[in-house]
């Protein structure tokens, strides 16, 4: 084959369209590439500020949000719209990405027109495919479809292996989601710096996120009641949660922490300001699942607000905790992190295993591998010492109770 190779990179969330934004750059600024952008615009605003902040204008948007709109609805509409944009883009492969309604609707629209698929962020896995929900299951279902896995891992390689797709299918990329934080890190401005509306400078900071479906109703009125029993124990504490719009996450948050002091709720943040607010951080409590990817780029512990996660490497590695949504669990962690200096340095210090920084250019490299016999890249190698912009390695290691300076 000759002339430019022709992929197209969908994404419809801020999730992953912050995870492809770096993708759509390395692409981008490589000739032998012609990309096309595809946004289905399955969250309009959040994925919209993202968008701006990465320079990431969409050559096609399908529009496809409504009010009140049904995981049924966005998959119909996706798949309509997504064959109409492949029949006129003729892209030689499409990439989409991790676990996103919209990536395995666009899967299957690209498989019905019989062209490959490659799935960044393949081969994460649970036990169960109802956590995380719908999540789990799309990821599943894409990697079915996809002919290229783009594993973040070894071990999400390994899933891959185990469920019989072919070595040779499969590159260990790191994760994309790392090249993202990093890049909005080494460019945050003044007004991005983090800074806290109450409990003075010097506070030691938890910043929290947690909205998933089963967590919905008791588990979230117990991660509440465990932050404000810690808040109050420690009066040089303070918590910052930007509060998912769901009426279910808001109506038990703000019945539980409202009023709370040194408890700030607000709204959802832009992710160069959410970025900023990590880098402030002390300890991320989250359900999150990039946090828990994100946050240990700069050194900050993760508590992992779940029964169970995708992403067990940074268990085994020391950077996240997995704590449920038990309040006495979580209390219990939160203190041990607070009071025990030598327990915050060995979660600070620990390696993240999740990238270096290149994934976006991993994954270029391997497309012209495959379709224009270019020289297949060198896999992300979690053993190797990180190396990390000088950015983001001066940030990480500092003890609970100094604040990161930025």
């Amino acid at each position: 084959m000759s002339g430019k190779l022709r992929v197209a990179a969908v994404f419809g969330t801020r999730p992953d369209a912050v995870k492809m934004a770096p993708v759509v750059h390395a692409l981008s600024s490589d000739e032998r590439f012609e990309c096309i952008t595809i946004a289905t615009a399955q969250h309009r605003e959040m994925l919209d500020e993202v968008l701006r902040l990465f320079e990431v204008k969409p050559v096609y948007d399908l529009e496809v949000m409504t009010e009140g709109q049904t995981l049924t609805d966005v998959t119909t509409r996706v798949l309509e719209r997504m064959s109409s944009v492949l029949r006129d883009a003729k892209p030689d492969v499409v990439l989409v990405h991790g676990d996103t309604t919209t990536s395995t609707a666009a899967a299957l629209a690209s498989y019905y027109r019989k062209i490959p698929v490659g799935h960044v962020e393949a081969g994460l896995r649970t036990d169960t495919i109802y956590e995380p929900f719908p999540e789990e299951m799309n990821r599943r279902l894409t990697g079915v479809i996809a002919q290229h896995h783009f594993a973040p891992t070894p071990l999400a390689r390994q899933n891959l292996l185990l469920e019989g797709k072919k070595p040779d299918s499969i590159v260990v990329t790191g994760n994309t989601v790392i090249d993202a934080f990093l890049w909005v890190h080494a460019r945050l401005r003044a007004e991005d710096k983090f800074e806290l509306g109450t409990g003075g400078s010097q506070s030691r900071l938890i910043f929290v996120e947690a909205h998933r479906r089963e967590n919905l109703g008791a588990p979230m009125e117990s991660i509440c009641r465990a932050l404000a029993d810690v808040v109050r124990r420690h009066d040089d504490v303070s918590i910052i949660w930007p509060v998912h719009p769901n009426p279910e996450v808001v109506e038990v948050v703000r019945r539980i922490l409202d009023g709370t002091p040194r408890v700030q709720l607000v709204q959802p943040m832009e992710y160069r300001k959410l970025v900023g607010a990590i880098g402030r951080a002390t300890i991320v409590a989250t359900d999150s699942g990039g946090l828990q990817e994100e946050a240990p780029c700069l050194g900050k512990p993760v508590l992992v607000l779940r029964r169970v996660t995708e992403r067990p490497e940074g268990v085994a590695a020391g950077t996240l905790e997995l704590v449920g949504t038990d309040k006495a669990t979580i209390v219990a962690a939160l203190d041990r992190l607070l009071d025990d200096e030598a327990a915050y340095q060995r979660m600070a210090r620990a390696a993240n295993p999740y990238g270096d920084g290149k994934a976006s250019e991993r994954i270029a490299a391997s497309l012209l591998a495959s379709y224009r016999s270019g020289k297949a890249p060198t896999e992300f190698d979690p053993s190797l010492p990180p190396t990390l912009p000088s950015s983001a390695r001066s940030a990480i290691g500092e003890p609970p109770g100094k604040p990161v300076k930025h």
